[in-house]
């Protein structure tokens, strides 16, 4: 299983002394000084790597059938139609896309991977067209390099950049494509160690490019590739530990001849998963080495931020395989990112794991080493991070109230005062759930029965208290205004604060309450 790896095991979806560390020192590369790990590829035993470009041979595509689409103009009326196209248009459903290129891929695979590798390309924004020669006879570097004399970059502008509604849903539809075509794979084409490793070792190659818009739109298709995989190898891994469980306690049965023959075939179920799951790991293997180890320091921020968003998904989709100390480094390290909207990436996907109480304890290291950068982005020029980071935090005290300490705290108490309101929102919840969130229900009923104020009575002066010690009293809206969401219950208490009003003062701080209310 993924989740039992150790560090000889095949699965190492980093290898390299780069991308695998045990100690504190690995996480203070933030400058991204850190040597590149090699584009080798592990793979099992008898096995071509993933990514490697399978050769086509003799048998493959007919040059006759190169303006076909994919069969998909049987059921839509297309004819001569490219994939690119079919996606373009957007008219038809992507499972049926993905069927009947599936369709076509059974009936000649070469004809039908040349029209994917062309998808690849043309959403690249290149006008070139890689041909069946070209695809029979060239390495993947040839065809890179033939691809890229052919593009115009002075257009400037390539799919995944052109503005208009058109192009916002070529996207999308753009990763369910791979998304869909990965899921109706997963049972058997994938597994060919031709149609992946094509793909793959073409995807590689053309991250790499000098070219922005074939490195953007390869590196996306990767992200997205590996994140279809990743849900692949989480269902192995399921279906793994259920068979397994069968077996056990089919062989705690009574013994005869019917239940050896059960715990034969649970036996070649279970090699069968493991075949595979051994397949799945070369290719994630050979995407996170060869694009993301890569790519998520990319010069162009758009493409980091890619590569953040989508290791989130996986330590999220995936906790046993990817939520360790290897991978959140990378997360750790791109928080220092000049760019907002990469540094925006961080955190969210820090969200998604803080929000699981489960996750808390494969973050602990994580969260020792990176508190006080996450605590100095409250403070970022950009408000979306700066609220974003606010938030975070928030999630990080809920997990465990001794992780932040006293000044991390009073770093972003002051925030509730903040001219922008959603950082001063924000900050208004985190106080909340630190300072007044916790009540005594035993405390509660007994202010009650003695007649006192009621169970916010000490809630209420606890927030006139926090008011008077941060000395801005002209502020007082904005103190309330940051707290009314999370607090609404609390502030719209007037029976509670009527009756402090009505009662004598016990001392000095009680008074000044008094006078605070009027």
């Amino acid at each position: 299983m993924i989740a039992a790896q150790e560090p000889t095991t095949n699965f190492a979806l980093i290898q390299e002394s780069e991308t695998h560390f045990s100690s504190d020192t690995d996480f203070e590369d933030i400058e991204g000084k850190n040597q590149k790990p090699g584009k080798g590829k592990t793979c099992k035993k008898g096995k071509k790597p993933a990514g490697e470009k399978a050769k086509v041979g003799n048998g493959g595509g007919k040059a006759g059938g190169l303006n076909r689409m994919n069969g998909h103009h049987q059921q839509n009326g297309v004819e001569n139609m490219m994939l690119f196209e079919v996606i373009k248009m957007g008219k038809s459903a992507m499972q049926s896309v993905v069927d009947d290129w599936i369709e076509a891929y059974k009936h000649d695979r070469d004809i039908a991977l040349l029209d994917l590798i062309n998808f690849f390309i043309q959403c690249s924004g290149c006008k070139g067209v890689v041909t069946a020669e070209m695809f029979r006879h060239m390495q993947n570097s040839e065809i890179i390099r033939k691809m890229t004399e052919e593009f115009d970059e002075d257009s400037g502008d390539y799919p995944l950049t052109m503005a208009g509604p058109q192009w916002k849903k070529f996207k999308s539809s753009f990763c369910e494509f791979i998304g869909v075509l990965v899921r109706q794979c997963q049972y058997s084409i994938i597994y060919d160690e031709y149609m992946m490793d094509t793909v793959i070792s073409l995807l590689t190659g053309l991250s790499d490019s000098q070219v922005r818009a074939f490195r953007h739109t390869s590196t996306l298709a990767a992200m997205k590739l590996m994140t279809a995989l990743v849900n692949v190898a989480l269902n192995l891994s399921i279906n793994m530990d259920n068979t397994q469980r069968q077996y056990e306690t089919e062989r705690n049965k009574i013994i005869g001849k019917r239940a050896n023959d059960r715990l034969e075939l649970l036996l070649q179920k279970r090699k069968e998963l493991q075949e595979n799951q051994d397949e799945i790991e070369n290719m994630m293997n050979a995407i996170f080495k060869g694009v993301f180890v890569h790519r998520y320091r990319d010069a162009i921020a758009e493409i980091r931020a890619i590569c953040i968003e989508e290791i989130g998904i996986w330590m999220k989709m995936y906790s046993d395989a990817f939520l360790n100390d290897s991978y959140l480094k990378y997360v750790g390290w791109t928080m220092h990112d000049k760019q907002g909207e990469v540094r925006l990436k961080c955190l969210t996907a820090l969200q998604g794991l803080y929000y699981n109480k489960e996750l808390n304890s494969k973050l602990e290291l994580f969260t020792s080493r990176f508190k006080d950068r996450i605590v100095s982005m409250t403070l970022d020029k950009e408000y979306d991070v700066a609220v974003q980071a606010i938030k975070l935090l928030t999630l990080v005290l809920q997990s465990s109230e001794e992780v932040l300490t006293a000044e991390d705290c009073e770093n972003v108490y002051h925030l509730v005062y903040s001219a922008h309101r959603p950082v001063a929102i924000a900050a208004g919840e985190f106080l909340y759930k630190k300072l007044f969130s916790r009540r005594d229900p035993e405390e509660d009923g007994i202010l009650k029965r003695r007649g006192r104020q009621g169970p916010n009575a000490n809630l209420v002066k606890t927030l006139v208290f926090f008011f008077l010690e941060s000395e801005l009293h002209e502020h007082a809206a904005y103190l309330v205004d940051s707290m009314w969401d999370c607090a609404t219950d609390l502030l719209k208490d007037w029976e509670c604060m009527n009756s402090l009003l009505l009662e004598e003062p016990l001392n000095g701080e009680e008074r000044k309450i008094s006078l605070c209310f009027k």
